[in-house]
């Protein structure tokens, strides 16, 4: 798996995933611009995701949902607050209804992403801030740390097939 470390900081209000890939960071980074590439590992492999919004650019937004083995749905919204292709973007990231409106049902998480070139080889770090400990123990008890861990652990799959971008 590509998963190096998964790190829980309750003192930062912080999650922070770190991975490596055996791809350099323009392939890495097409991961994240590419919605039907994001949606083929964003969520673990019981619950994949659909993104049909993915306005990639300062201020934009995303929107998705995630299906899970019951066919229930986890829907989601980012709003992308920084981006510096390939290297870092920035997102904030909460809970939606169906039609994509955030609830606030679970607060907002901000998440910095970034790319360093290790040779031919690629670390991602993943950071997820929080509002507050009991949103960080929340988003832990449903599944979090695990649910990322999973999800990372497909993009090695995606990066052994051509890029499509």
């Amino acid at each position: 798996m590509a998963v190096i470390s998964m790190d829980k900081d309750p003192e930062a209000l912080s999650l922070t995933l770190v991975a490596e890939f055996d791809a350099g960071v323009e392939r890495v980074w097409q991961l994240w611009e590419d919605p039907r590439q994001l949606e083929r590992w964003w969520g673990p492999p019981t619950w994949p995701a659909t993104f049909h919004r993915h306005d990639f650019v300062p201020g934009g937004r995303a929107n998705y949902y995630m299906t899970g083995p019951e066919g229930e749905k986890a829907h989601g919204w980012w709003e992308f607050t920084a981006i510096e292709a390939p290297r870092q973007l920035q997102f904030d990231d909460g809970s939606a209804d169906s039609d994509g409106n955030p609830t606030g049902d679970l607060g907002v998480t901000h998440a910095t992403v970034t790319l360093e070139p290790l040779g031919e080889r690629t670390r991602m770090t993943i950071h997820s801030a929080f509002e507050s400990e009991e949103q960080l123990e929340k988003m832990v008890a449903m599944g979090m740390e695990e649910g990322m861990m999973l999800a990372a652990g497909q993009i090695d799959g995606i990066l052994a097939e051509p890029a499509n971008i």
